[in-house]
């Protein structure tokens, strides 16, 4: 029987664990758990063993880590890592809901006990690199000095070279947006363009990066739409949109555990470039299975996914 399974028809689903049904399993769980307004210890089991059956694949346990977190809410974390202070997993998941939460508009949270809990997991589970990732996006979000994220860069790269998160954490960090300039991300894209394999956890890097600018361009104070559609009639933009169009939607191709993030992307860029053609071709490879973003930057996202999705299938 399959581990990971895609929902088949003409439906489109918002689903944050994506194709992993059994953190699907789990995360339905939990929040069934709190609505009903009780919680046991065999929660806390299912998510422990759901984040541990993901062995040293780094990216999937990441991945399940942060779905569990953002599907929690805040009392479960600090409920769990009470229960099990020397756990790695509870340690992690605490940690990454108070990063949740920091990120959300006027939240004052203190993100002390969040470093903390890095330090700890770190200790307790040295091959891990989800602590240093975790301690990567405090930094981030306390908007400390490049300095200061030397250090952590290297503990993650030691680890997993291509750790989807690390990459989109710095990415983000080294924005225009936040602490750096757009001269600053095309130095990250070049460090690692040539040398990241086609099939890497963090292949979405560079196509984040322009959907990013392009949105960019789009917001109050930006370039205008028409400079917003020139980013994709770039060199590098089209030569990042023909890789990603010729490998990505084949079966099997991508096999880390936010494919269908990745697949969601290439589909909103190349609509975005109007390669309307090649975006319904990556868009029945996503099988249905939508992302909040970068969808939500049109509107609602699900509607928005549909609308595309709809179209695709109904020529297929």
């Amino acid at each position: 029987m399959p581990v990971f399974r895609r929902r088949k028809g003409s439906r489109a689903h918002l689903l944050p664990e994506l194709d992993d049904a059994a953190l699907g399993q789990v995360r339905r769980r939990v929040e069934t758990c709190w609505a009903r307004g009780s919680l046991d210890t065999a929660v806390m089991a299912l998510m422990g063993d759901v984040i541990d059956d993901a062995g040293e694949d780094w990216d999937r346990r990441a991945h399940r880590m942060r779905v569990l977190a953002g599907s929690a809410g805040r009392a479960l974390p600090g409920i769990w890592r009470q229960h099990s202070p020397k756990a790695p997993n509870a340690l992690l998941l605490h940690a990454w809901s108070d990063l949740l939460h920091a990120g959300q508009p006027g939240s004052a949270v203190d993100l002390s006990e969040a470093r903390e809990a890095c330090r700890l997991a770190a200790e307790l589970h040295p091959a891990d690199p989800t602590p240093w990732t975790l301690q990567l996006a405090v930094l981030r979000r306390e908007q400390r000095p490049s300095s200061e994220l030397s250090a952590v860069w290297r503990e993650i790269k030691a680890r997993d070279p291509w750790n989807r998160e690390a990459h989109l954490q710095a990415l983000g960090y080294l924005s225009p947006d936040e602490c750096g300039s757009s001269a600053l991300v095309l130095d990250l894209l070049d460090g690692v363009r040539n040398a990241m394999p086609l099939d890497a956890p963090a292949a979405g890097l560079e196509l984040t990066a322009l959907v990013r600018a392009h949105l960019r361009a789009l917001a109050p104070g930006g370039l205008d739409a028409l400079g917003a559609g020139e980013i994709w009639r770039r060199p590098d933009a089209t030569r990042a949109l023909d890789q990603a169009t010729h490998y990505w939607p084949k079966p099997g191709f991508l096999r880390h555990a936010q494919a269908l993030a990745d697949l969601n992307l290439l589909a909103f860029a190349l609509i975005k470039s109007a390669r309307i053609t090649e975006s319904a071709t990556v868009l029945r490879a996503t099988e249905g299975v939508a992302t909040h973003w970068p969808w939500n930057a049109d509107g609602e996202p699900l509607e928005r996914f549909s609308h595309y999705y709809g179209r695709a299938t109904a020529e297929n």
